[in-house]
């Protein structure tokens, strides 16, 4: 089946105008940045200093109190939303594959941006940054950007967040959005990865992907298991304990990305690969209120 068939950008427009009428397009209820500016609305009153513009002198203030005073505004920014999509041969895995579902994913959240007006940019990852599409804005873009989706490949040696998120803080323009599009399968962990998005002032949003078979393995008896990243062997009789403990163990690992995004207020979204990228974009509208 196409990456994006015919009825892809169709599906695409309906995700457009749902979040569009429910919350006036803003991608997953996210403020845009304010800063201080030359907007329209009044924030406060700073002293005058010598150079300043005499046209934001509040010259009622002056003629009561005899006050140099400038008026300050805020102004609204384009809302910067960065897509970071696991290239790692793990995400490979699966029918559909992960990385399937993951790059459909990355196209919606991306045209729902872009309908907006909000930019976009996606950095393809593994142990760090593989490739990168650039900054862009506005909806005739979502035709190169999902060309860029589908020339990518999951064939990243490993999965390392901390090299990735240190080298993107230091090339991203502007804070934003961060969706983090992976299996977060980091032999070092995801959390430092995302302490590091957290503590340079970006809004994180974890989309974690497994395919079933990982979380609910149907293997029993003597197996020889590979590593799909590293390429490592190992022969192991799996018994019914052995299974257990091993679900046990894969569910501890979800909950620990639940519990970790739920301390800090990051957007948590954890699902297989058996759903539909329209159906996944929606439920993340449902669990943010967007829908």
């Amino acid at each position: 089946m196409a990456l994006f068939d015919n009825n892809f950008l169709t599906k695409l427009e309906y995700l457009s105008i749902v979040s569009r009428k429910v919350f006036r397009g803003q991608l997953m209820a996210q403020r845009r940045t304010m800063q201080m500016g030359s907007g329209i609305e009044f924030a406060d009153h700073r002293q005058y200093t010598a150079g300043d513009d005499f046209r934001y002198l509040d010259w009622n203030l002056y003629a009561r109190h005899g006050e140099l005073l400038l008026k300050r505004f805020q102004e609204e920014e384009d809302l910067h939303v960065y897509l970071l999509l696991d290239c790692s041969k793990s995400m490979d895995a699966g029918e559909p594959a992960k990385f399937d579902l993951a790059r459909q994913v990355t196209a919606a959240l991306a045209y729902i941006a872009l309908a907006d007006l909000d930019r976009i940019s996606v950095y393809a990852f593994a142990n760090g940054v593989l490739n990168h599409f650039p900054l862009t804005r506005g909806k005739a873009r979502i035709l190169s950007l999902m060309k860029f989706l589908e020339n990518l490949q999951a064939t990243g040696e490993g999965t390392n967040m901390s090299e990735l998120t240190r080298e993107f803080v230091m090339r991203a323009p502007r804070r934003g959005l961060a969706l983090m599009l992976s299996d977060m399968y980091d032999s070092s962990g995801f959390r430092y990865g995302l302490d590091v998005l957290r503590h340079h002032k970006f809004e994180p949003h974890v989309i974690q992907i497994h395919n079933q078979a990982e979380a609910n393995p149907k293997l029993l008896g003597d197996v020889e298991l590979q590593d799909v990243e590293t390429g490592d062997l190992r022969k192991i009789t799996i018994t019914e304990k052995h299974l257990k403990n091993y679900k046990d163990v894969y569910e501890r690992f979800l909950q620990s990305i639940r519990e970790y995004c739920s301390t800090y207020g990051i957007g948590c979204t954890i699902t297989d690969n058996n759903i539909t990228f329209d159906k996944l974009v929606l439920n993340m509208m449902r669990a943010t209120g967007l829908a």
